[in-house]
């Protein structure tokens, strides 16, 4: 049987608000109407804190019913509104396109916006999340191909008459990869330079953060002295600290996955081993004394057992505000695995021994953690190689003499 689209009606409502005291909303908004189609009688609620916002709701519904829409459409969430249309939205595309686009929508639109309100979008809301995303790691083109689907999905409202404007539609998120790029050209220039700046940053994040919970404080100081990501920081467990050693056994870290967030494997897929400097040994004592003797207990949760990422950080402690306040406008979350890693470049550690704590594929991204003044030694030598790789090399018996002395 062939599809009939059928017109918007115009459907009249019949609203009505109710005053229920005694409850945190109590005004309750109500519409009813009549399918003019099928004659069914369907209604639609929700509660409101005052009477003009109740009265503002209405008069939001009222408005679209007049161009058609049907209130409970009106009211669906992205999550909903989407998986209904998204193959209308995705209209035109290669499959080859498409399969990034709907894994983008999984895993990353729908957990943060998919409960949501189709109306309820923002530009604000959606610069957040790409934000977000950014922190956690998520490369260009995976953020392209998922704020490209939601652009579609939004698109369709908008054509729909469900929305006014598409405020998928941003500006302005590819800086941050150029921010990054920096990062790994420079990235001791984002590094806290003492341990008194590393403190004074843990105290004030601890000081803007609802209840001044001291966990914040805690899991700042702990990933800047490992050199560690805030995921993996998220995902360390009892059974992964030696106590006696001082030795962190990096095995996971929390990442966002679909319906919430997920342990997964480190970043290089393998297992590497952290030192824990005495700094932080009290602290890392103090709390494997307080989670008890469970091998699985996570040693940091946020204020109410939950797992941590870089953007519940952020939010909970104010930290853009907060190193903004403190002079530090360059610090990122990320900025903190940078301040460790310096530490222990000026510190002496040994190349080949600070590449296996970071965790690096590459030898040339540890060497960018070394002092300017070693790097350009190394490449002065290199240069002085360079023209004369055609002369002999020591001898086995020359090199052992040489290092006897």
């Amino acid at each position: 049987m062939p599809h009939v689209e059928r017109l918007p009606v115009a459907v009249p409502l019949s609203p009505d608000i109710e005053f229920r005291p005694g409850r945190g909303l109590p005004y309750r908004a109500r519409v009813r109407r009549t399918d003019p189609h099928t004659r069914e009688r369907s209604s639609l609620s929700r509660s409101h804190p005052t009477h003009d916002d109740a009265q503002e709701w209405l008069d939001a519904l009222a408005a679209q019913a007049v161009r058609g829409i049907d209130p409970a459409t009106s009211q669906q969430t992205l999550a909903e509104y989407g998986n209904t249309n998204m193959r209308l939205a995705l209209r035109g595309l290669e499959p080859k396109t498409t399969d990034p686009y709907l894994s983008g929508w999984k895993l990353r639109v729908t957990p943060a916006l998919g409960h949501l309100p189709l109306t309820q979008i923002t530009h604000g809301a959606v610069d957040r999340c790409v934000y977000a995303w950014i922190a956690d790691g998520e490369g260009k083109s995976t953020v392209k191909n998922t704020l490209a689907v939601l652009v579609r999905v939004m698109d369709q409202a908008l054509r729909d008459g469900l929305v006014e404007v598409n405020p998928a539609r941003i500006r302005g998120w590819q800086w941050q990869y150029q921010q990054a790029e920096d990062e790994l050209d420079d990235p001791r220039a984002l590094a806290l330079r003492r341990w008194t700046a590393l403190r004074r940053l843990a105290g004030a994040l601890v000081a803007r953060s609802y209840g001044d919970f001291a966990g914040w404080g805690d899991v700042v100081v702990f990933t800047a002295c490992t050199a560690a990501r805030i995921g993996e920081t998220s995902g360390v467990r009892v059974k992964d600290i030696d106590p006696v050693n001082w030795i962190w056994t990096v095995r996971r870290q929390t990442t966002p996955s679909p319906g919430g967030l997920a342990d997964k494997r480190t970043k290089g897929k393998m297992a590497r081993r952290v030192p824990l400097i005495e700094e932080v040994r009290p602290m890392v004592a103090a709390r494997l004394l307080a989670v008890g003797h469970d091998p699985e207990a996570r040693l940091f949760t946020g204020p109410k057992g939950g797992r941590i990422t870089t953007a519940v950080l952020r939010d909970a402690t104010h930290w853009d505000e907060v190193v903004v306040s403190l002079g530090y406008e360059h610090l990122r979350r990320h900025s903190l695995r940078h301040t460790g890693l310096t530490w222990m470049a000026d510190a002496g550690v040994p190349l080949h021994v600070l590449r296996l704590i970071a965790g690096h594929g590459s030898l040339l991204t540890t060497q960018r953690y070394l002092h300017p003044d070693l790097q350009a030694l190394a490449r002065a030598g290199r240069s002085l190689s360079a023209p004369l790789s055609a002369a002999p090399a020591l001898s086995p018996a020359l090199a052992h003499s040489l290092r006897a002395l």
